[in-house]
Order: C-alpha cells, then sequence, then structure tokens
C-alpha cells in the first residue's frame, strides 16, 4: 500500500472549528427550531438583520460566509412566514433590502435571550480573561484567514 498524505483530524484547525461550530449551532438549535420552526441558516439570517436591517440577501451571505443559495432559501421561507419584509433600495431600485418584520422581530426578542443565555452557560466557568483572549485570537484567526483567501492558491 502506498504511503499518502497524513491529515491529523483532531489537530487540523479547520476541521476542529468546523465540529465544535456544527455541535454548538446544534445545541442552540434545538432550544429554537421546533418552538419557532427555524433553521440554523433561517435564525441566521434573522440575527443579521436584526442587528443590521435593510441589507440584500447577497449581504447576509457575504456577513454570515454562508451559501448564497442557502441564504436565498432561508430568506424565502422567512418570506413566506412573514417573518422578514422586502422592500427596494431608494438609491438603486433593482436592489432589494430585507428587514424583519414585526413578527420577526416577535421571535428575535425570544431567541436571542435563549441565545446569550446559551452563550453564557457555556462559557460560564470561563475566567473573564480567558474569554478576553478567546475572542482576540478569533478576530486574529479572522484577519489571518482573509489574508491568507486573498492569497491562497488552494481556494
Amino acid at each position: 500500500m502506498p504511503d499518502h498524505a497524513a491529515l491529523e483530524l483532531e489537530r487540523f484547525l479547520p476541521y476542529r472549528l468546523s465540529v465544535l461550530s456544527n455541535r454548538i449551532s446544534g445545541a442552540i438549535a434545538g432550544a429554537y427550531s421546533q418552538r419557532f420552526d427555524l433553521t440554523v441558516t433561517e435564525w441566521r439570517v434573522m440575527a443579521i438583520l436584526g442587528r443590521a436591517p435593510d441589507l440584500s440577501a447577497n449581504q447576509v451571505a457575504q456577513r454570515t460566509a454562508m451559501d448564497k443559495v442557502a441564504v436565498s432559501r432561508a430568506v424565502a421561507r422567512l418570506l413566506e412566514s412573514g417573518r422578514l419584509l422586502r422592500s427596494f433600495d431608494d438609491d438603486d431600485r433593482r436592489r432589494s433590502v430585507l428587514r424583519l418584520s414585526e413578527a420577526g422581530y416577535a421571535v428575535y426578542d425570544q431567541i436571542v435571550p435563549m441565545a446569550l443565555g446559551f452563550e453564557q452557560q457555556l462559557l460560564g466557568d470561563m475566567p473573564a480573561e480567558q474569554r478576553e483572549l478567546l475572542f482576540r485570537l478569533l478576530d486574529r484567526l479572522d484577519e489571518l484567514e482573509l489574508r491568507a483567501e486573498a492569497g491562497s492558491s488552494y481556494a
């Protein structure tokens, strides 16, 4: 049997981050998905628009680093359920922008405390200095990833 390149997944950062992200997202989704009939992608769209209304679907996809097709499906479902409103940009009538409806904010205002409570529970035993370090390191990883993506021949 020929030798193959070795990839120790337990020490491979993209794998570790993906698994952890999936587990955390799945755990918090368990709290809201059935109660509010929302997928993780739909909640992420709502979370972005709750913080920054009047974005296009493309801008939402960029901010969340989610697939445009997945965002488009989530937007369609949220529009259909009455949780999102679509209007047209005043400067460019071809560009539509999205915002949460009153029904969307009613759901958002219930999920945000749940999400923050879950985060508090998750980080509960971690000292404040470690939390600060964690977020500084995540910010730094974000910067480094953007730089690597811009100059990468692997993508």
